[in-house]
């Protein structure tokens, strides 16, 4: 694949220089340097899953039959070809600056017509939350075998516990995200013509029950957390990195 269909996006590459630097700052010991180092890679770095998040989908649906994906533009990394730029890319960036839960991402137009069997569709959509989970498995054991400053460990863990997060919710079994996704093929034709009417609202009533009820919340961040553990990720780190990051946004 070597057409601009597939070549890589140099938006996306400078998102990936903005996290990168970020990163440096991170090691500064000026405060100011350090804290803006720690927004701009957590910000930058969950702009890069997003994406690489949406090229899974892409990715695993181009291997599995549907060659339109190439024509789309979506396996280019471009953000703005991930539908609509302000829903996919700006309001999750919003949700994760103000310490938010991070909103599922963009979305890939599938034909579903052309993959090949059920199979196929369901590891379509497990690829994009699975792709989050292999990142923050990388981050943690980056961590956890590389020497680093405090700043760039706490970042990086708080980046890696999003990925988590995202991880987590997108698996859910409801119409709308990827979980459901995943599982929707298997199901009856009054199940999938129920989950398609339910598709527009479902996602919205979950944001708001995780929000709005601290029990479901606490039951939402305890397996993230479980989960987090798994991938050895470290709590205390990842604590003080969302200190440092919420140190601009948490007032907002």
């Amino acid at each position: 694949m070597t057409t601009s269909a597939a070549r890589v996006s140099p938006l996306f590459l400078g998102i990936v220089a903005v996290t990168a630097l970020g990163g440096v700052l991170t090691t500064f010991t000026n405060t100011t340097a350090l804290t803006s180092g720690v927004i701009l890679l957590v910000l930058g770095g969950w702009a890069v899953s997003l994406c690489l998040h949406e090229f899974g989908h892409a990715a695993t649906a181009y291997r599995g039959g549907d060659r339109s994906v190439r024509s789309k533009g979506y396996l280019t990394l471009d953000p703005r070809r991930y539908t609509d730029p302000v829903l996919s890319i700006i309001l999750p960036l919003i949700f994760v600056a103000i310490g938010g839960i991070p909103l599922p991402g963009g979305a890939v137009w599938i034909d579903h017509g052309a993959l090949r069997g059920r199979r196929v569709e369901s590891m379509v959509s497990l690829a994009g939350p699975l792709t989050n989970l292999v990142l923050g498995l990388i981050l943690t054991t980056i961590i956890a075998l590389v020497p680093m400053p405090i700043g760039l460990t706490a970042a990086l863990s708080y980046l890696a516990f999003l990925q988590v997060i995202a991880f987590v919710l997108n698996i859910l079994p409801v119409p709308g995200l990827d979980g459901y996704g995943a599982i929707e093929p298997w199901l009856s034709a009054p199940a999938r013509q129920f989950g398609e009417k339910a598709r527009p609202w479902a996602p919205l009533v979950l944001f708001l029950l995780l929000i709005g009820v601290p029990l479901v919340g606490s039951w939402f961040f305890e397996l993230a957390y479980f989960v987090f553990d798994l991938v050895g990720g470290d709590s205390a780190m990842t604590s003080l990195g969302q200190t440092f990051f919420r140190s601009i946004f948490g007032g907002l």
